[in-house]
């Protein structure tokens, strides 16, 4: 099984978002994804629950994690999502940083291009890792 880790400061937004999304499309038998955040927050972002609603996932019981070296080791992959300086460094795990703007605290309207930017990029990462999934 094939793991991907999803990093961002507090673990209630970009990075659930992320996650929730590569496990809807990806093929479960072959790739899974787990988020978590260098600063947990105590929930997932309101407005995050609500759009994530909207496109069938349910984020209302996700807990926040801490990303600690231990968990960022079992990956193939650790995908940062704006922790900087406080994301860990993990020798032998592949990385790459997504410059993508923070939903919380925003309007819904302004967190849906958000998911959707997510989207696009798990699609593409999918694609690009030959891991079986949905369109």
């Amino acid at each position: 099984m094939r793991l991907f880790l999803f990093a961002c400061v507090h673990n209630a937004g970009r990075s659930q978002i992320a996650a929730a999304l590569f496990n809807q499309l990806a093929d479960p038998s072959h790739a899974h994804a787990i988020s978590a955040g260098t600063q947990p927050a105590a929930q997932v972002h309101p407005v995050v629950v609500e759009v994530m609603r909207e496109a069938g996932i349910d984020l209302e019981h996700a807990k926040p994690q801490k990303l600690t070296p231990e968990l960022a080791a079992g990956a193939e992959m650790l995908i940062t999502m704006g922790c900087g300086e406080d994301c860990p460094y993990v020798p032998g795990v592949e990385r790459a940083d997504w410059p993508i703007p923070d939903p919380k605290n925003r309007e819904i309207e302004v967190a849906r291009p958000v998911r959707e930017d997510i989207a696009s990029r798990i699609r593409r990462l999918l694609t690009e890792k030959e891991i079986p999934h949905h369109p």
